[in-house]
């Protein structure tokens, strides 16, 4: 997954039958018979897909087992009509894809709509753990979040996402183009850090894969779930003892500086980096993502 082509992307993708759905998914090595017995999980956000790691994959999969996949309704992955998407299902995905391969520890790099994944999946471990439930062989180690509505009442929602998510949904992503999308993006990212042409000619090609945008207006149903499970998730990072992290672009306008802020509040001795891009920081300052992530890892596994 180093390339930036679509036709590259394609071909190095696997897929794979979980949970009922055909799911793409990239693997760096093989987890059951690499030496290297950490992975790394990445979780992508909305409205893009797993190409979104590629740089920080290129060099994390020299030290690391690399493991990612294009969540259901997003990339290359299935994307059925009249399905109610959830988070919880992507959840079960994710934790179908570890068990599949074998995988034992694993950390977690999340964006965005990953973030509320990567929460599910926290909550569940410790849940497990009170419950006194026998735990799966995939056993989360830390956490890192990049911008996301990780707490629901902090996350300020563009006006497109709004339209979309409500009743004139399915009238509205009929017109959705690579140009108002191009427009959305240069929103949310920094000033100085403005998407590339590539990148978006890359989110839309994965975004229109089998027609995907129509399913926009139901992955959008994400926004409620947030605040349907939100306290839960939330109290289980407050009470976790999984190291989490929060690299956070404070230029963006969905979940930048006042989540930051917020995040700091509420978790107790937070870990966090702030960097001067917007929404997309793995693709704005991939780079200092890549230092910081590195240097988080380190500092918890020495």
């Amino acid at each position: 997954m180093s390339s930036l082509s679509f036709e590259r992307y394609q071909q190095e993708a696997k897929t794979s039958l979980l949970c009922g759905h055909k799911i793409a998914y990239w693997q760096s090595y093989d987890a059951t018979a690499n030496n290297k017995q950490q992975t790394i999980l990445f979780i992508h956000g909305f409205p893009s897909a797993s190409w979104d790691w590629h740089y920080q994959w290129k060099y994390l999969a020299r030290d690391y087992s690399l493991l990612c996949a294009d969540m259901l309704g997003f990339g290359l992955s299935a994307k059925p009509r009249q399905h109610r998407y959830s988070l919880s299902e992507q959840a079960d995905i994710f934790e179908a894809l570890l068990q599949e391969k074998g995988v034992g520890d694993y950390h977690i790099m999340a964006h965005d709509y990953g973030d509320s994944v990567a929460q599910e999946l926290l909550y569940r471990q410790a849940t497990r753990r009170l419950e006194n439930t026998e735990l799966p062989q995939a056993r989360l180690k830390s956490v890192c979040f990049l911008n996301g509505g990780i707490f629901p009442a902090c996350h300020r929602p563009l006006l497109a996402q709004r339209l979309l998510k409500s009743w004139l949904g399915k009238w509205v992503v009929k017109y959705l183009s690579k140009s108002s999308l191009e427009k959305s993006f240069i929103k949310i990212f920094g000033k100085d850090t403005p998407p590339m042409q590539q990148e978006i000619d890359m989110i839309w090609q994965l975004l229109r894969h089998n027609d995907g945008h129509l399913v926009i207006p139901d992955i959008l149903r994400y926004i409620d779930e947030r605040y349907q499970w939100g306290e839960r998730w939330v109290e289980a990072m407050i009470t976790s003892t999984v190291p989490l992290y929060f690299i956070n672009g404070i230029q963006d306008p969905i979940s930048g500086r006042h989540m930051l802020d917020r995040y700091i509040e509420v978790i107790p001795e937070a870990q966090t980096a702030l960097l001067d891009v917007g929404h997309y920081p793995q693709l704005e300052a991939p780079d200092e993502v890549l230092r910081c992530y590195r240097d988080f890892l380190q500092g918890i596994q020495s």
